[in-house]
């Protein structure tokens, strides 16, 4: 019987696969209906209204789309919204991240050497955050600002910047770069839920009603939605980056997510500009190019916690807990004789310069503080260590087993 850790970790397994596949599907409808957009051109003999109109082939047939830059004279019978792509994404994501960086929040959220905090107010500061972000640029819209969108867009990614920053100074590398992400995630997603498509309901009453409807609503809406368009790929790039510490567990993690920001619309401008004119600037890709090489660069600085500052670090309650266990020493033992060639500050085996996914496991803290993560990896379950570095025993998995299910059944 599944105990559950393991329950736990295919509940996150299939969280995470149903916000990939949503994902999937909002990216996709944005990035066509942008591009559409784009290539709309003016033809003769189109209804009254109408904006421009595309011909298109795909799967084995031709399509004939016809934008109107308001609405067209009467309601049409049948109407597609496209909202839950966006609406499903958010809330599988915000499930996604309660589940790993609140209910995991003493390893996945909390860094106990940058600032010390309860579990309780890392997750106040995680949710609050992402309300605080919606409104703050809520009101930028709202303002003035708006009639000068390039001045809008640079106040916005100064904000991200500073939360960018703001996150660094609190959370561990992994979950500063994932809030960063849903920070942003939710500014789109709200953008969707609280503008782009209130404005086209009212639009749609108008019509019903035989009203004319009023353009500023399709305008604001548009506004939105180009926000959204150049967003996407960062965020993207935001919510791979646990997967990669070379992007998160770096002394330059936030620049290195800040940068990412300044990719995103240097590649949409080029896709967007092709979609318009037929031909793309061809110098964003290598703007591009620097910037990546520029966010290379800045990986390789190693700073943070040393081994005997590890050492020396007086232990969270957390931590504690599994440090306290009568089977704790002969785990640690286990760990230090299997795993810590890799996932030490300086790894030794082969020619590995950083310990994989950031995580060390060489002082006693690091070792409690891991300890669910070493439990399904390398206990009941093979993954770690590789089998190609080292043949761990099986009795050696049965003592981390044995140690962290002390620790869960309060021995």
């Amino acid at each position: 019987m599944y105990d559950l850790a393991i329950l736990w970790d295919w509940i996150a397994f299939s969280v995470r696969w149903l916000h990939v596949i949503t994902a999937m599907a909002w990216i996709g409808a944005s990035f066509y209906f942008i591009a559409l957009d784009l290539m709309l051109k003016p033809a003769p003999n189109m209804p009254e209204g109408a904006y421009g109109e595309e011909w298109e082939v795909h799967g084995g047939g031709f399509y004939h789309t016809t934008k109107y830059l308001v609405a067209p004279a009467e309601m049409p019978e049948h109407l597609t919204w496209h909202k839950w792509q966006s609406y499903m994404t958010w809330l599988s994501g915000a499930a996604l991240l309660m589940i790993v960086y609140w209910v995991g929040g003493e390893l996945f959220l909390l860094d106990p050497t940058k600032v010390d905090l309860a579990l309780w107010q890392g997750i106040l500061i995680s949710g609050g955050s992402l309300t605080i972000g919606w409104l703050i640029y809520d009101q930028m819209c709202k303002s003035k600002l708006s009639e000068n969108p390039t001045l809008l867009m640079l106040l916005l990614f100064v904000m991200l910047v500073i939360m960018s920053w703001g996150y660094n100074q609190i959370f561990t590398g992994r979950a500063a770069l994932l809030h960063l992400g849903a920070f942003t995630a939710t500014i789109m997603t709200a953008n969707v839920f609280f503008q782009i498509m209130p404005n086209q309901r009212i639009v749609v009453e108008d019509l019903k009603a035989g009203r004319t409807p009023d353009a500023k609503y399709g305008k604001i809406a548009k506004v939105r939605s180009t926000h959204n368009n150049y967003l996407t790929l960062p965020v993207v790039f935001l919510m791979l980056s646990n997967h990669y510490p070379l992007a998160f567990a770096t002394e330059y993690a936030w620049i290195i997510a800040s940068l990412i920001f300044l990719t995103g619309v240097t590649i949409r401008h080029y896709f967007n500009t092709m979609h318009k004119t037929g031909k793309g600037p061809h110098w964003t890709w290598a703007v591009t190019v620097l910037l990546m090489l520029v966010i290379a660069w800045l990986s390789t600085v190693r700073t943070g916690e040393t081994w005997q500052e590890a050492e020396a670090r007086e232990l969270t309650p957390y931590e504690q807990r599994y440090a306290d266990a009568v089977l704790f020493d002969e785990a640690y033992n286990t760990v230090i004789g299997n795993c810590s060639m890799c996932h030490a500050r300086e790894p030794v085996w082969g020619n590995m310069q950083w310990a994989p996914k950031g995580v060390y496991l060489e002082a006693p803290g690091d070792v409690a503080r891991h300890a669910d993560q070493i439990y399904l990896q390398a206990g009941v379950s093979h993954a770690m260590p590789p089998p190609n570095a080292i043949q761990m025993d099986p009795e050696a998995r049965e003592v981390l087993v044995a140690w962290v299910r002390e620790v869960r059944n309060g021995g």
